[in-house]
């Protein structure tokens, strides 16, 4: 691999480096920028992402004749990462999840009738949208085979009928991508669906409370009785939806790893700064050495968790669906997330605990990531299996 970003991916880092900078990082100082939710304040949203837009940082993920920028998974892993050293980073720069794996999954799968429906109001800022797959037990959660919720063909349309939860963004979202159980073949059982927030036939149970800040939209509960969904609304063939949510998934995790890392580098951004002016006991807290190890050993496992991240970019830009290198960064930087931040709010003490910096927000949002998209443990068993499949061959060159 060869780590030197292109030129114009070097000049986009840079800017979105100097619009998190200088924007973005002063709004959250501000108790007035946030919601009730913890997150951009709507209004205060609606005016920053025109800013963006007009500066040429909208969408990076997108092709540019959907309004995007058209990068690669490499050059987004870079600008990813600069763009969520803000906590309000990437909903600003329209890479916020679920819409980015939405985006990404429709762009390379949906008919052009689809995309121009569906996708192009998401690329443009006009609507959100949500993922709708996790069911509460018995049903699917890391094991997509126990789906629960169906979808039965009659004519020319699907009824749905079934019960999901911790859908994230669905309480503001209006394009949904929903998984649905069509037949029971242990392969090809499920199939993936299009339907609109003003369609009948399903109600938003409840927004589920959450230990950290939330998404836009939260986390919800969703039941469906009924719902009749046209087939043209229907995403790639009957049966493809374990294949879809594939395709989404792996792109989609290893944009979270590039976002955490951007939320771990702020981290030890803020611990550098207060150790390198607080004074204890006649010394620096930064010229102390039980100080100068915890800061090594957390940016010691970033720089780790951004050379996985970024093998993983690369492979995916090869073609390959890169399950091993993705599951790899995923453990990896959702530990390191942790570690970052826990390492700040030590070093900073009772400012860190306390909300006079964004350290107690990331905090609580980090415990998230060794949960969504796959629990840590279920990676490791991905891991593990391919190691015993492909013995010394699990470490490959190339």
């Amino acid at each position: 691999m060869d780590f030197k970003l292109s030129a114009r991916c070097d000049d986009l880092r840079q800017r979105l480096k100097g619009f998190v900078d200088d924007v973005l990082i002063p709004l959250e100082e501000n108790a007035a920028s946030f919601d009730q939710h913890e997150n951009i304040d709507t209004a205060l949203l609606e005016r920053v992402q025109s800013q963006a837009r007009d500066q040429g940082l909208w969408s990076l993920q997108m092709p540019r004749e959907r309004g995007g920028q058209g990068l690669s998974m490499v050059e987004m892993a870079a600008c990813y990462e600069e763009m969520n050293r803000s906590i309000f980073g990437p909903v600003v720069f329209n890479s916020a999840a679920p819409d980015d794996g939405n985006m990404m999954v429709l762009n390379k799968v949906a008919s052009d009738a689809q995309k121009a429906r569906w996708l192009q109001p998401i690329v443009d800022g006009t609507v959100r949208s949500s993922f709708v797959m996790t069911e509460p037990a018995p049903g699917s959660g890391s094991d997509p085979s126990m789906m629960r919720t169906t979808a039965v063909r009659e004519g020319d349309h699907w009824v749905v009928n079934g019960h999901k939860h911790f859908i994230t963004g669905a309480g503001v979202a209006s394009h949904f991508i929903l998984i649905a159980r069509t037949s029971d073949d242990a392969r090809k059982g499920l199939s993936a669906f299009l339907f609109h927030k003003d369609d009948p036939g399903w109600e938003l149970v409840r927004r589920i409370p959450i230990m950290g800040p939330e998404e836009h939209g939260g986390h919800c509960e969703l039941k469906f009785n009924n719902m009749v969904i046209p087939d043209e609304n229907r995403l790639m063939e009957v049966g493809d939806g374990l294949k879809l949510t594939q395709i989404r998934l792996g792109p989609a995790r290893l944009t979270h790893c590039m976002r955490w890392l951007g939320l771990s580098k702020r981290s030890l951004e803020i611990a550098s700064r207060y150790v390198s002016e607080r004074e204890s006991f006649g010394m620096k807290l930064a010229d102390r050495e039980g100080v100068q190890w915890l800061l090594g050993e957390a940016a010691m496992a970033i720089q780790v968790g951004r050379l996985l991240t970024m093998h993983a970019a690369w492979k995916l830009d090869q073609g390959d669906f890169a399950r091993k290198e993705v599951s790899m960064a995923k453990v990896a930087v959702a530990d390191t997330l942790h570690k970052s931040v826990d390492t700040a709010i030590q070093l900073c003490g009772a400012i860190g605990y306390s909300r006079d910096t964004p350290l107690e927000w990331i905090y609580r949002y980090a415990r998230q990531a060794r949960l969504v998209d796959g629990a840590s443990e279920v990676h490791k068993m991905v891991l593990s299996r391919n190691l015993l499949s492909e013995g010394s061959e699990f470490w490959k060159w190339g």
